[in-house]
């Protein structure tokens, strides 16, 4: 079949280049461009990758962007896949559109960030009806090491949400970890070095813990795209109490205009001297940070 790709942007593009490189008849868009450069196949709208394709593959910044992206396409006959993070409820509403229109919808959001996608290494949760999951999960496999079932729509979405709660709260206490031992005047690498040997060590552990013993930002998921999950996760009611002050901490690394660094920089929020004063004073965060502090 002929798989269609929307969306190259920081994980999009190595996803995208994996399926080529698997041999998949591929066609692809994205907003900007210069950015499907060959081999990739490169369709002049979003349109005319639904009228040659027989899958759609999803993975776009956020649900505004979807709804644009979509208008005036022909999704009859056709599966959608979503592999972006968008709230649970949108793609629940997105996948009754689908489904209105005559095509159908699967979420496959992945745990993962640059360095897993370009290796293929992504962790895909997927929710759907049966044979619309079966008929896409093969062309997970170039890009996802692991595809595991969530059930109905939006299970998988909610799963992304539960993982990326975990995932957020970690790097942040990894990031105060190092801020403690810069105060305390300890040696960063000496840091790394035990927490790499330890017991709580894990892929993502070492990657953010290089980057903060070296202070290398360079992207590989945004602090401004983590403050985007941090919000959906919120915004889904539970009480999160960790998790808020992360989003506050990740939203003032985002003002200070680090946004477009890697999420490892939320140490320069809390390296700040007046981090209370930057998050908001009538959020329970805030309560909890002050707690924290004194």
């Amino acid at each position: 079949m002929t798989v269609g790709f929307l969306g190259l942007g920081v994980m999009g593009l190595p996803m995208a280049r994996n399926l080529a490189r698997a041999g998949t008849d591929l066609i692809v868009w994205n907003r900007t461009a210069s950015r499907a450069a060959p081999p990739l196949r490169a369709a002049v709208s979003p349109a005319d990758v639904f009228t040659g394709a027989d899958v759609v593959i999803l993975m776009l910044a956020n649900d505004r962007v979807a709804d644009q992206v979509l208008d005036g396409c022909d999704v009859s006959g056709r599966i959608v896949v979503n592999m972006g993070t968008v709230a649970p409820a949108y793609s629940a509403a997105l996948g009754a559109r689908i489904a209105a229109s005559g095509g159908a919808y699967v979420e496959a959001p992945v745990s993962g960030s640059r360095g897993p996608a370009e290796a293929g290494s992504l962790v895909a949760m997927v929710a759907g009806d049966d044979p619309h999951v079966d008929a896409i999960t093969p062309l997970l496999a170039p890009m996802c090491a692991s595809v595991v079932r969530c059930g109905p729509v939006p299970s998988a979405l909610r799963m992304k949400l539960a993982v990326n709660t975990f995932l957020i709260s970690m790097v942040a206490g990894l990031a105060e970890s190092f801020d403690f031992a810069a105060r305390a005047g300890l040696d960063l690498s000496v840091l790394r070095t035990v927490l790499d040997a330890g017991p709580m060590a894990s892929a993502v552990s070492r990657v953010k813990a290089r980057k903060l013993a070296e202070r290398d930002f360079e992207v590989q998921a945004a602090v401004s795209d983590v403050l985007y999950n941090s919000e959906l996760i919120v915004a889904e009611g539970a009480p999160s109490p960790l998790l808020r002050v992360c989003r506050d901490l990740l939203a003032s690394t985002a003002a200070a205009g680090f946004g477009g660094e890697d999420m490892a920089a939320v140490v320069k929020a809390i390296n700040a001297q007046d981090v209370r004063r930057n998050v908001a004073s009538d959020r329970p965060a805030a309560v909890v940070i002050e707690s924290i502090r004194s």
